[in-house]
């Protein structure tokens, strides 16, 4: 007589759907969030109708628990459907296992239970849903279509039963381990042209959550201690999208290139107007506006958001910029003010309305002089006046209902109120040195020529050129966002000037990723960076490139005389070493250089022809291991050189190391250098040692 087992009740766990190309993925939530959500869904009783919201994923997200769905906070996403699960299934071509509903597990385990209990197995159970159901065991259970009426199913019948499992622990699957709660350090990572951010053609979302999942692995293997875990928390990424408001129907700009679009090779057209084209909006005074706009605004709304969910944060913020998202910060953070105390000023801080000029003393008579009255009674239920609608953008209008044609009217009007006290031009990239040494060239006579020019377009429309940033520093400027007449601008191409917005904080660090920065610089007429300029609110700056990165360029030599080559520090390995096809590539150049020197040192010693260098102890008299020294020797201390002072001084550059397969052929893995940084551990790596800068590093030998 076999005697049952005791019965024990079966362990939920909670899971997510995510769809990914129209197919459904349950990903289970890491076991603290699980006991969470578990906790939260005891206390909640039958009766209780107020929703109860629990904070997921770093706190990055929020789950609906009654109604049983997921919710992006920092970013736009649709919302997932949230199962507390306990039974699975899967068929014979499924590759993972699915959850049943939750009726349906309650349903199973009803009937588990009972054949625990009553140890009768072998039975045929009937689900709500008409398939059928067989517990043959404790460890074998089997569902048969609906079809399959007779039991067993007949050896001609072709549909393959679906093998049930109970709990977690009996099926292959991977709980993801929580994150820590403590938060200690803050990035803002923004994307470069196009919606695609990586060769698997994600956004910028996916692309973040990949970079945050490597920095949490390293911090885990490289930062935290076994004999005192807590000392180190996490970091968080955010991602920051502007390529989705240029592209909306705000500006509608979408609209009006597909109608000026040829109808022939429809795909690379439209791949080609999603993409490249955000380089040329870059460049236009109406669409760089609106660009700058949305990465600060967005930046400083998420930043805000953060601190509202994380009270306690006491840690620094930087700033990570891919492709042209990197431009776009380099733009942003050279035209940060800080006040007299260093602090940084909010957006249009100084920005007032021009009352004693105009008629317009209170937001009733400004919206009547425009035809604009009708929308009084929405800003007054928002508690709107003069003041606070100077401070509105584009979107908080959209955002309380203001239709887009007057919408767009009241912003072109706010940025006309607006007066900008003038403020001394600071030059920029423009040392007293370098300054003196471009007034006796030809080059500096045709800037000159140019900023004396008082008339015509290119006086009535100011542009960042090469002669802004060769003015005197008591010089002063005045942003304009007026149209830019080209043909009148006959240095460079410069760049359009806008009214750039501040950041509501000052960045620790700024990193380049595949950045084109120093291009731009050189096309905009630049041939040279002070050493003594860095960021008026940033004090560290890193460009980091792949070396077959097409997009790259670098920033250094910009910086360095000119006789002076120095190459880009190599990125080292995440698990402590270089790459073994490097290692090898380097110990063949040594091979074969201490073979010459022996040759050579053997021709000496035959010949006898005594040779001032040796006599006078030169570094022909050394041997080729010596020599090999000394010039490893000057390799280091050409690392420790002291580069300008956008990074304290420290080197800019920073080259990662091309992966074997990459080494074959540079061309073909082009595309793909310039899309990698999101999956690259060594960039995570130097990100988190500027994080952590005093932390002593534990390497991962291999």
């Amino acid at each position: 007589m076999n005697i049952a087992e005791p019965y024990e009740p079966v362990q939920h766990h909670w899971f997510y759907n995510q769809q990914v190309d129209s197919k459904d993925f349950w990903q289970p939530f890491s076991k603290e969030d699980s006991q969470q959500l578990e906790d939260a869904y005891s206390r909640v009783g039958k009766n209780d109708k107020d929703e109860v919201v629990v904070a997921t994923d770093g706190r990055r997200y929020d789950v609906r628990l009654r109604e049983r769905k997921r919710y992006s906070v920092y970013w736009e996403q649709k919302p997932a459907e949230v199962r507390r699960c306990s039974w699975f299934h899967k068929g014979s071509k499924d590759m993972t296992y699915t959850p049943y509903s939750e009726e349906l597990s309650d349903f199973l385990e009803d009937a588990y239970m009972i054949a625990v209990t009553l140890n009768e197995w072998k039975t045929n159970l009937e689900l709500p849903t008409g398939e059928s159901v067989i517990l043959h065991n404790p460890k074998l259970m089997t569902q048969y279509p609906s079809s399959c009426k007779d039991f067993p199913p007949s050896p001609t019948e072709r549909t393959q039963p679906r093998t049930l499992k109970r709990g977690t622990d009996s099926i292959p699957i991977e709980i993801p381990e929580g994150e820590p709660e403590i938060v200690d350090h803050l990035v803002f990572m923004v994307h470069g042209i196009g919606p695609a951010c990586d060769i698997r053609l994600r956004g910028i979302v996916q692309c973040v959550n990949e970079f945050r999942n490597a920095s949490n692995s390293l911090i885990k293997s490289h930062f935290r201690q076994s004999e005192d875990p807590c000392i180190v928390g996490r970091v968080e990424y955010l991602p920051v999208n502007w390529h989705k408001v240029l592209h909306g129907e705000t500006t509608g700009v979408d609209k009006d290139i597909e109608r000026i679009t040829l109808p022939s090779i429809s795909r690379l057209r439209q791949f080609s107007n999603d993409t490249v084209l955000d380089l040329f909006f870059y460049n236009s005074a109406t669409y760089c506006q609106t660009i700058v706009d949305t990465v600060a605004s967005e930046i400083n709304r998420l930043h805000s958001l953060f601190l509202q969910r994380h009270p306690h944060f006491t840690g620094h913020v930087s700033l990570v910029g891919h492709s042209l998202g990197s431009l776009i910060l380099f733009d942003l953070l050279t035209n940060q003010e800080t006040d007299a105390d260093g602090t940084p000023q909010e957006l249009h801080e100084n920005a007032h309305v021009d009352t004693s000029c105009g008629s317009y003393k209170s937001l009733e008579e400004v919206l009547k002089g425009h035809g604009l009255e009708e929308h009084l009674n929405v800003l007054h239920r928002e508690q709107m006046d003069m003041e606070s609608l100077m401070l509105c953008s584009e979107k908080d209008l959209k955002d309380i209902g203001i239709p887009l044609g007057p919408r767009k009217k009241i912003m072109n009007c706010l940025k006309k109120w607006k007066v900008i006290p003038e403020i001394p031009y600071h030059p920029v990239f423009l040392g007293a040195q370098w300054f003196m040494a471009e007034m006796e060239s030809n080059d500096f006579l045709n800037i000159q020529q140019h900023c004396r020019s008082g008339s015509g377009h290119a006086a009535q429309n100011e542009t960042h050129s090469p002669s802004l940033g060769m003015r005197n520093a008591h010089e002063h400027q005045t942003p304009t966002t007026s149209a830019v007449d080209y043909q009148h601008f006959d240095v460079g191409i410069g760049q359009v000037s806008i009214d750039y917005p501040q950041l509501a904080f000052h960045p620790q660090a700024f990193f380049a990723m595949g950045s084109p920065i120093g291009m731009f610089l050189t096309v905009r007429g630049l041939k040279r960076i002070d050493p003594n300029y860095s960021f008026p609110t940033c004090k560290s700056f890193y460009n980091i490139f792949h070396p077959f990165d097409p997009v790259a360029y670098r920033i250094e030599p910009m910086i360095l005389p000119q006789d002076m080559d120095l190459p880009p520090m190599l990125i080292p390995h995440h698990k402590g070493r270089k790459r073994m096809h490097l290692e090898l590539k380097e110990g063949l150049t040594r091979v074969s250089s201490d073979l010459l020197g022996s040759l050579r040192m053997v021709w000496q010693s035959i010949s006898q022809v005594p040779t001032p260098a040796l006599a006078e102890g030169g570094i022909s008299s050394m041997t080729p291991t010596d020599e090999a020294e000394v010039l490893s020797m000057e390799h280091e201390e050409r690392n420790f050189t002291k580069v300008g002072m956008l990074n304290h001084g420290r080197r800019i550059d920073f080259v990662l190391q091309e992966t074997p397969i990459e080494s074959f052929n540079e061309y073909l893995f082009a595309i793909q250098s310039h899309l990698c940084y999101w999956e690259s551990e060594d960039t995570a790596l130097l990100v988190l040692k500027e994080v952590y800068g005093n932390i002593r590093v534990r390497n991962a030998q291999l």
